[in-house]
């Protein structure tokens, strides 16, 4: 598993680290360019998130027609042409344009969807693990670098360093990522159109969680440098762009080691709803201690809240998505959960920059609280996918049309082939059916 899921974890990796490196410092650059405005710096912040939002679904539908790979590398090549925009940007415009280029390469989906298909279901909370440990290592050296390198010598340097990456990133994917296995499914036409991802209540359910998720991430990367480097008569703590990295650091690493058990918990002991909840009740009182704080050091306990709260998301949303989705829908269900996520980043950062040019950063931690109350709510009254499971049986013993005839079943979710490992796989209702009655209907 660790080879397959390695080479796609460097190009995540490497992307989100392009998208990271400039976060703890865009919005402080963004309001020093020509026509900017509080308001147009939120939309430079969180304005990728809009093409990525239109762009999700059709890269995962496309990923599912002409391939995960063909699909990846069109998009990591509109990646690139963004960065190099948003690099020789000299006016706020100009940046926006940039920005909503880099947005417009919407590969997560495809990313996500790909490790779905080479990695068994109870592999794949092991394998988004160690994917996410990759963006956090990637999301730590941003935090660290960013401050750094867009202090000392200029934040147009960070976006060619972007490009740079994301040329790397092209490189290993047709020198180190296998080939995807083939899968043969028996979903009629009508069953594959897009609208089936929306039937399945479960599924919307996450579609939503990943709204909350990402818009409130998008918040707190909008305030943080913001309040950080302001002057206290502004209602900041007067540090300057190079020391964030003070700030970002101790949350990365702590938001890291959360990431484990959160995993854990969630896959192996079947608690996935409940680390939700935690996470959610962290992030409400790390928002609240930023909104509040009246000294630098409570700011930064509260990033480091938000952070850990944040990162125990981070194992789980994906394989949950794809855990509820059909063999034949998971890269149009990733897509659309990955479009509501950057739905939410999108309004985070315009949201942030209205509250922050109108009100002041107290009422933008109420409005978060709100949200968290409201998402808690939602997340404790969500189904938990750890009720499903899966049979792998070898065509070599078992009849793929008995297989098939399953489909009928009320605790049968779905049955499909693989012909590369010559296996089917049936995914079934844990509360209504077990692997040993299976097994006996096929005998």
């Amino acid at each position: 598993m660790i080879k397959q899921i390695m080479p796609l974890s460097l190009i995540v990796g490497l992307r989100f680290f392009g998208l990271f490196i400039v976060l703890p410092v865009l919005s402080i650059y963004a309001l020093d360019m020509e026509g900017a405005t509080p308001f147009l710096a939120g939309l430079v912040v969180g304005g990728y998130a809009l093409t990525q939002a239109a762009f999700q679904v059709p890269f995962g539908l496309a990923s599912d027609k002409i391939g995960r790979k063909k699909t990846l590398l069109f998009g990591l090549i509109i990646f690139i042409i963004g960065s190099v925009i948003a690099a020789m940007s000299e006016n706020i415009y100009m940046l926006l344009i940039g920005r909503f280029l880099q947005g417009a390469g919407a590969i997560g989906s495809v990313v996500s969807a790909m490790v779905a298909d080479l990695v068994k279901e109870e592999q794949r909370a092991h394998a988004m693990a160690i994917m996410g440990g990759t963006i956090a290592l990637s999301f730590a050296a941003a935090m660290i670098i960013a401050p750094v390198v867009g202090g000392h010598w200029g934040i147009d340097k960070l976006f060619w360093l972007t490009a740079i990456l994301s040329v790397m990133a092209i490189g290993i994917l047709f020198t180190a990522v296998p080939q995807p296995p083939t899968i043969v499914h028996s979903y009629e036409e009508e069953e594959s159109k897009m609208l089936e991802v929306f039937k399945d209540r479960s599924l919307t359910r996450m579609y939503i969680t990943f709204l909350f998720h990402s818009s409130i991430m998008t918040m707190a990367f909008f305030i943080i440098p913001v309040v950080m480097t302001q002057g206290l008569t502004e209602g900041g703590f007067g540090w300057e762009k190079s020391e964030l990295w003070k700030v970002y650091f101790p949350a990365m690493i702590f938001g890291f080691f959360a990431m484990a058990p959160a995993a854990i918990f969630g896959e192996k002991y079947g608690k996935g709803k409940q680390v939700f909840m935690i996470s959610v009740s962290v992030i409400f009182f790390g928002f609240l201690a930023m909104g509040f704080a009246s000294s630098a050091w409570v700011f930064v306990v509260g990033v480091v809240l938000f952070f850990i709260g944040f990162n125990m998301f981070e194992p789980l949303l994906q394989s949950f998505v794809a855990k509820f989705a059909k063999v034949h829908q998971k890269g149009a269900a990733l897509g659309v959960a990955n479009t509501f996520a950057y739905v939410g980043i999108f309004l985070g950062g315009l949201l942030a920059g209205w509250l922050m040019q109108h009100y002041d950063r107290a009422t933008l931690a109420v409005v978060v609280a709100i949200i968290s109350v409201i998402w808690f709510i939602w997340v404790a009254t969500m189904p938990n996918p750890n009720n499903r499971g899966n049979v792998y049986l070898s065509l070599d013993i078992f009849d793929r049309e008995r297989v098939a005839s399953l489909k009928s079943h009320e605790a049968i979710v779905e049955s499909y082939v693989n012909e590369t490992e010559n296996i089917a796989v049936i995914k079934y209702e844990k509360d209504l059916i077990d692997e040993d009655e299976i097994r006996g209907m096929l005998s």
